[in-house]
């Protein structure tokens, strides 16, 4: 696949190129608020131009995927997903996001005529049929990281400001990948529960520099405390606040259901004691939910390219409650 980067740097002087904007054309970042699918729970960035002397008002979008792609669910659990970079009229993403309810936060880039018609001309090459699609990877190549690098590229492909290129934010600096990633589900979730019971000691190591920016609202902070040359805000003006998480009720948390199986596995451990026999298929089904696990586990840590899964002490919650609710039926 052809990288936007790549483009920006051979491209051997701009002054030569033809303009394929006018001079009062805009490039806005947008950031997305969290939806409530879990694929929507980290927001999303995309990139918008608008030339109202050209009539272009168009949103890229590199998040685009297909559920219906052959053997998508396959590929899905083996970190093989596809995306691509999508293109649509400003007018029709803010109306879909306005109809599921959420938020989109617009920064107004405040760049040189020449650095937009760069990150255009980017744009417009990376949406070749040739090069849109991309292989997806949610910690190092995804929606957000694809239009800050080709954001970056840009800038640092006019020598004058090369260089300078900073931002006073550092959010997330030093939070490992799981505390980061676990910052944008709702505490206490069986969405929480699963990221930890499926990542690893890779998921725990600190993230660094530009490794935060992953997610569109650390990218939304990042840009908006940035400048350029001479000191310059990399954002014009802005309307951004921060994402609202939602907050999951006590009575729905993993927390209290692994109480609950707690307590019904040591009144059935009561109960077997009193009568002198084990209820053994309660215990098989628990073995059977373990196995599955740790296959699970084993099968992404070995035969996928997901980047932080891995075994941990996570997988030891639920044997651990099994085991201390049955010693009640072997305590003597």
């Amino acid at each position: 696949m052809l990288l936007a980067g790549s483009l920006l740097v051979a491209s051997p002087s701009r002054a030569d190129e033809v303009r394929l904007l006018s001079e009062e054309a805009k490039i806005y970042l947008l950031t997305c608020s969290p939806g409530e699918a879990l694929y929507e729970r980290y927001g999303h960035t995309a990139l918008m131009v608008i030339d109202n002397e050209l009539g272009i008002s168009d949103v890229y979008n590199y998040g685009i995927f297909d559920f219906d792609a052959p053997h998508f669910y396959w590929r899905f659990v083996r970190g093989e997903t596809y995306y691509q970079l999508g293109k649509e009229s400003a007018d029709w993403f803010f109306r879909i996001y306005k109809h599921s309810g959420r938020e989109v936060y617009i920064q107004e880039l405040n760049l040189t005529p020449e650095d937009k018609d760069a990150i255009y001309r980017a744009l417009i090459i990376n949406y070749y049929p040739e090069n849109r699609v991309y292989l997806y990877n949610f910690v190092f190549d995804n929606c957000a990281t694809r239009p800050y690098h080709l954001l970056m590229d840009a800038l640092k492909a006019d020598s004058s400001q090369a260089q300078t290129i900073q931002s006073s934010y550092k959010g997330a600096e030093g939070m490992t990948y799981r505390q980061f990633i676990r910052h944008y589900t709702p505490k206490g979730s069986w969405s929480d529960l699963g990221i930890n019971l499926l990542f690893g000691p890779k998921a725990d190591k600190a993230m660094q520099g530009e490794q935060r920016l992953f997610l569109p609202e650390e990218l939304m902070n990042y840009i908006e405390a940035c400048t350029i040359i001479g000191g310059k805000s990399l954002v014009k003006g802005s309307h951004v606040q921060p994402f609202t998480i939602e907050e999951v009720p006590w009575y729905k948390t993993w927390y209290f259901g692994m109480a609950v199986l707690f307590a019904v596995l040591a009144a059935l451990s009561l109960f077997d004691r009193k009568r002198g026999a084990r209820t053994k298929w309660v215990d098989y089904i628990l073995y059977g939910i373990y196995a599955l696990l740790l296959l699970l586990v084993t099968f992404l840590t070995f035969f996928s390219i997901h980047p932080l899964v891995g075994y941990g002490p996570y997988l030891l919650i639920i044997p651990t409650i099994h085991l201390c609710a049955r010693i009640i039926y072997l305590w003597r």
